[in-house]
């Protein structure tokens, strides 16, 4: 085929198609029409030869590989097919995406050559897809579709460039910057409102503090995936959806292990409001459960209301309920004071605590009567429930629980011993918690 003219980009926004443009034709073919018609294999192929070609890829947790990677590998190709059928460059925010892709294999520790050849080992493999049934007489689309290529690479190598620096760079920028000195001052209980004004934000009447508990991925323990990298899209993903479910509101100073978030729930102050309100507790435990999920891992979090006074003091108790929460076996997300105040109690060292816990130390050296205790006031004192989590018949939950009363004289059957079972029972476990701590 002769006759076609080989591109010459015009802004973006000049027109959908360069003047006189026509689309290269490979093998009988539209180039364009060849690369969207295998988008998902080109995809799949360009993913297995960088990790075939670049082994620092295969530190990247598999899940990324099959996702993240891929989707951003055919919305490559499809830039590159609108690029093909246009003769224009793609568009701006195409390269956007490719900066700010850069920027994350920079965070997670990717050298720069390797995250520059992934770009140019993408579109080799493009082109080979797209010219494998070439003809002798395509030599003038051939070069049309050459010359594409090498801009397409200039701009992406260009971008991907830009945006490693960036993340290169200290991951806090001015703005962030000043919202981390906000919760500075915060915490440690002086005059915040210059520096709120400084974050661009109004001081709120209240806040739920949050200490935070992130558990590992199972990624951070794959074998061949840095951990390093595992934890960080983790945590990546559990910011994102944070500051989605609280408007990008929340003050936070987290790591991939857990941390700190200061979420505002009240009005900023006006000459008739004082004091917090009330926090919206539901909603919060909804958008931790929601930010729990999307970095695929469990989350326990204490929590404390505040007026910005009572910020440091919050926090130090938001860490105890987290603490004993903990130490407890509670169920991940949001705790509060109220729901573990005799555990909390309990833990604070005293004589009561020490000789409620020795009630139960008859049962120390038989570890199976114990299991039954637990299980069965756990189970709302169903021997049927218990029998069943514990595989046993039910006439043996009941020759235990007998057994448990003539060794201890705390009867379960006997509704009168209940509350001081459970309280010796948080006792025992405040104690080994502490010597364990």
């Amino acid at each position: 085929m002769t006759g076609h003219n080989a591109p010459h980009p015009a802004p973006p926004n000049t027109s959908d198609r360069t003047p006189d443009w026509r689309v290269p034709v490979i093998g009988g073919l539209p180039a364009d029409q060849r690369l969207l018609g295998g988008v998902r294999e080109l995809a799949e192929t360009v993913v297995a030869a960088l990790l075939e070609r670049v082994p620092v890829y295969r530190r990247l947790p598999r899940e990324q590989l099959t996702g993240e990677l891929t989707r951003d590998t055919e919305r490559r190709i499809r830039a590159l097919a609108h690029t093909v059928r246009t003769g224009l460059p793609a568009p701006a925010e195409e390269f956007t995406a490719v900066r700010e892709a850069a920027a994350r294999r920079a965070e997670e520790g990717l050298p720069l050559d390797a995250v520059l050849l992934a770009h140019h080992l993408g579109l080799e493999v493009c082109w080979e897809f797209a010219t494998r049934h070439a003809r002798d007489d395509d030599a003038a689309d051939l070069l049309a579709l050459n010359r594409l290529l090498l801009d397409q690479l200039r701009q992406a190598v260009t971008a991907a460039g830009a945006g490693y620096l960036d993340g290169r760079r200290p991951a806090t920028g001015r703005r962030d910057s000043a919202r981390h000195s906000l919760l500075g001052a915060l915490l440690a209980g002086t005059p915040a409102d210059a520096a709120a004004e400084r974050a661009g934000l109004r001081l709120s009447t209240g806040y739920a503090v949050l200490c935070l508990s992130l558990a590992d991925h199972p990624d951070e323990h794959s074998p061949g995936v840095d951990p390093g990298i595992a934890a960080l899209r983790k945590l990546r993903r559990f910011e994102a959806e944070l500051d989605h479910r609280t408007r990008q509101s929340a003050l936070t100073a987290l790591t991939p292990t857990g941390g700190l978030a200061l979420v505002p729930f009240g009005p900023s102050p006006g000459p008739d409001e004082d004091g917090a309100g009330e926090a919206p507790w539901p909603l919060l435990a909804a958008a931790l459960a929601a930010a729990a999920r999307a970095a695929g891992v469990p989350v326990l979090a204490g929590a404390a209301p505040a007026t910005p006074a009572e910020v440091p003091g919050a926090a130090a108790l938001a860490y105890e309920v987290l603490d004993v929460a903990r130490a407890f076996g509670r169920p991940p997300g949001l705790h509060r004071l109220d729901d573990v105040l005799l555990e909390y109690q309990l833990t604070r060292p005293s004589q009561a605590r020490s000789r409620l816990a020795a009630l139960l130390e008859p049962l120390a050296d038989a570890g199976e009567l114990l299991i039954t205790l637990h299980t069965h006031l756990a189970g709302g004192l169903s021997r049927r429930h218990t029998a069943s989590v514990l595989h046993l018949h039910p006439n043996t939950v009941d020759y235990r629980l007998r057994r448990i009363a003539a060794l201890t004289g705390l009867d379960p059957a006997r509704p009168a011993d209940l509350p001081r079972i459970a309280a010796a029972i948080a006792a025992r476990t405040a104690e080994q918690a502490s010597l364990a701590g």
